[in-house]
């Protein structure tokens, strides 16, 4: 069970992306499950809503202005605070060299453009430790 089921919250979802469309439809699809959406449209945004909102799980797309999701999720990875913190990063680029560096940055999954809207909540659902 995740600690934000175990607190009695719904887990908090941040979504950092900077295409309105894919917002838009992640912001539906993670509200419809049930969870406390907040939306990043840049990098910067996307780590003052970590210290803020303080999310269980980011969806970070890699091409992000102002700051990559590749530096956003190094600074939540060396941020001690944001440790449980988990990351999925969204990309159109699928190729090893990319996975394996989002990987190696601490991303918890790397998920290719255009991803199953069903196989990403099941990957945010096993990630936050939340039964089907």
């Amino acid at each position: 069970m995740s600690a934000a089921l175990r607190a009695g919250r719904a887990s908090r979802i941040l979504i950092a992306d900077d295409e309105p469309n894919i917002v838009t439809s992640l912001e539906f699809l993670m509200q419809a499950s049930g969870y406390d959406v907040r939306v990043a449209r840049d990098g910067e945004e996307a780590l003052q809503l970590v210290d803020s909102f303080r999310p269980d799980l980011v969806l970070l797309d890699v091409m992000m202005p102002l700051r990559s999701g590749n530096e956003v999720c190094r600074a939540i990875r060396d941020n001690p605070a944001c440790r449980s913190v988990k990351v999925v990063m969204l990309s159109a680029n699928g190729g090893n060299a990319d996975i394996v560096q989002g990987l190696e940055l601490g991303a918890d999954a790397y998920l290719t453009k255009p991803f199953s809207t069903k196989n990403l909540v099941a990957q945010v659902r096993d990630l936050l430790g939340e039964a089907r």
